[in-house]
């Protein structure tokens, strides 16, 4: 089971849940659709280095829900999760809100500078 949602350890109280209840307007996204796992993997690097660089705090990774991958499975959700939540930069994600790519998205909340 993927987790939903990820809360960085410490994450001051205010802040957190404020992704979950849509306080934060995204300013940025990324689509991982029919990217192999490395390419994704650099690709979502990449985008969350130059997101900081450019001082953004909420952004949204479309990872899609695997409906066209081999066995119906989504292979980069989890994959995109584990890796959001072993860098520092990410302070938090949730599951996005249904008009804004459901379960096959992410909102994500990078700190400040």
């Amino acid at each position: 089971e993927h987790e939903q949602t990820f809360v960085r350890a410490g994450l001051r109280g205010d802040l957190a849940g404020k992704l979950r209840r849509g306080q934060w307007s995204v300013q940025s996204e990324l689509d991982l659709h029919g990217l192999t796992v490395d390419q994704a993997h650099d690709a979502l690097s990449d985008f969350i280095v130059a997101a900081r660089a450019r001082r953004l705090r909420c952004v949204r990774v479309i990872h899609g829900k695997g409906l066209t991958s081999p066995g119906k499975e989504p292979v980069l959700k989890g994959k995109v999760r584990r890796w959001l939540a072993h860098w520092d930069e990410v302070l938090e994600y949730t599951e996005a809100p249904r008009h804004a790519g459901g379960g096959g998205a992410l909102l994500v909340l990078l700190k400040g500078s």
